[in-house]
């Protein structure tokens, strides 16, 4: 049996190679019998040295002769996995992070470079403990807050100019946290109080969420979802509190019809039956046929019976026009909002991505607009704090289409509080505690 060190380097040598971290950490972790606190610190390893690359990058700039990028890529990652450790493990004893790591260059081809390790290593915790950070850092403001808090530069710039300096620091503290894992209750099954009792009674925190009566959010360690109290019998589904929003904000009513343009893989879909109480009906419309599978699993496992399910591309259903109370048009995106649950999305998405996503969500907002009757609504949202993709679609979308305006959350709503004087939704993680969203509820007034 490999330890737990050996898995994450195994798993973070395949993400530096180019796999999904999520992927990645699957693979190495099946076939183990590592109990839960071992598992627990693999992917902690895992996704902490994925999300800090840059500034452990950094650190072997500044230490070494020979730059991160010079370096063997194996030893590079065994460098990861050592820095990571002194620098944001405090419970791992230094001389600890230091032997497992030299342990690791012996074992995976480096028996030679032992010693380069352990002084590598070593020197940190010397400048450490004088007092001085190791990590130096420049005084430009998108270089000092990309190295200290392992962005790239383009994304510090895009919400330094969004939000200013304060308001992206924070963004880039929340964004390095490990995420928060939140339930929504399916109220068809069971009740709120009942799915919290059950919870507690297994030695689990659990909180409710203001502003979402079926959102319940979990502290520290659950181990696997499925195991939880209450899955299989259907009473609850994992679902962030931000994503919860957007179908309240939506609002459908029972016996209505509801097309969901970008279904996979459900979430929203199947709170949209439970808020109709699964009376009516729901296109739940995909490209993806097998990333629809997994929604056909969570509405039989919801026991949901109202949902339709449609394969192909949202923008080439013309038998939809005119014929919907409600669209939702959650499109897909660069997820700058949720860039802690996704440990390597900030090194995947460029600026060249995001003009390739506003073209298509574009494409997509002008189709589905087409598919709401005449005093309908439709929910442009996105999971990304990116203004091109969010006030950069809806603004020319409105000066095109003087039949469509936005419908602020009335004054009495409790979503009024995310609101914008502009009357959309925009939820920033630090301030709300949840994922980062935009979302903007617009009414059809004529064709």
């Amino acid at each position: 049996m490999k330890d737990s060190r050996q898995l994450a380097f195994i798993a973070l040598y395949a993400v530096h190679k180019g796999a999904y971290a999520d992927v990645a950490l699957d693979r190495a972790l099946s076939n183990t019998e590592l109990n839960t606190s071992d598992r627990r610190l693999v992917t902690e390893l895992v996704y902490g040295s994925t999300r800090r690359m840059r500034s452990l990058d950094a650190l072997i700039d500044q230490l070494a002769t020979k730059k991160a990028e010079k370096q063997p890529p194996n030893l590079r990652a065994i460098l990861h996995l050592g820095f990571y450790q002194l620098r944001y493990l405090n419970h791992i004893p230094p001389s600890a992070a230091v032997n497992s790591t030299v342990e690791l260059a012996k074992k995976n081809g480096f028996p030679g470079l032992t010693g380069f390790v352990n002084g590598l290593l070593r020197q940190y915790i010397r400048l450490s403990v004088a007092g001085n950070d190791p990590l130096k850092l420049p005084e430009d403001p998108v270089e000092r807050l990309g190295i200290l808090h392992s962005f790239p530069n383009w994304i510090v710039e895009v919400w330094l100019k969004e939000f200013g300096f304060e308001a992206t620091e924070q963004l880039c503290i929340w964004f390095n946290q490990t995420p928060a894992l939140d339930l929504r209750i399916n109220p068809l099954l069971a009740s709120t109080e009942q799915v919290e009792t059950a919870l507690q009674s297994t030695g689990i925190t659990v909180n409710r969420v203001p502003h979402l009566p079926q959102a319940l959010r979990l502290s520290g360690s659950t181990g696997a979802v499925q195991n939880l109290p209450g899955f299989s019998a259907g009473w609850w589904t994992v679902q962030d509190s931000s994503a919860q929003l957007v179908s309240h904000l939506l609002a459908p009513q029972p016996n209505e019809v509801v097309i969901d343009a970008c279904a996979a893989p459900g979430g929203k879909t199947t709170h949209i039956a439970e808020l109709m109480q699964d009376r009516g009906t729901i296109w739940a419309c995909d490209r993806t046929a097998s990333r629809l599978k997994k929604l056909k699993a969570n509405c039989d496992r919801l026991q949901l019976h109202s949902i339709q399910i449609c394969v192909g591309d949202s923008r080439n259903f013309t038998q939809f026009i005119d014929t919907a109370d409600r669209v939702l048009l959650d499109v897909p995106c660069s997820g700058l909002g949720t860039l802690h649950r996704h440990a390597d999305a900030r090194w995947r998405q460029t600026p060249a991505t995001i003009q390739e996503l506003t073209a298509l969500q574009s494409e997509l907002l002008a189709q589905a607009a087409k598919y709401v009757k005449v005093g309908g609504i439709l929910v442009y949202a996105t999971c990304t704090l990116h203004p091109q993709e969010n006030e950069g679609i809806i603004r020319p979308f409105l000066a095109n289409n003087p039949h469509w305006q936005i419908e602020a959350p009335p004054a009495d709503s409790p979503y009024v509080s995310f609101a914008t004087k502009e009357g959309w939704i925009k939820v920033l993680p630090y301030t709300q505690q949840m994922d980062g969203f935009f979302m903007v509820r617009l009414k059809k007034t004529a064709n």
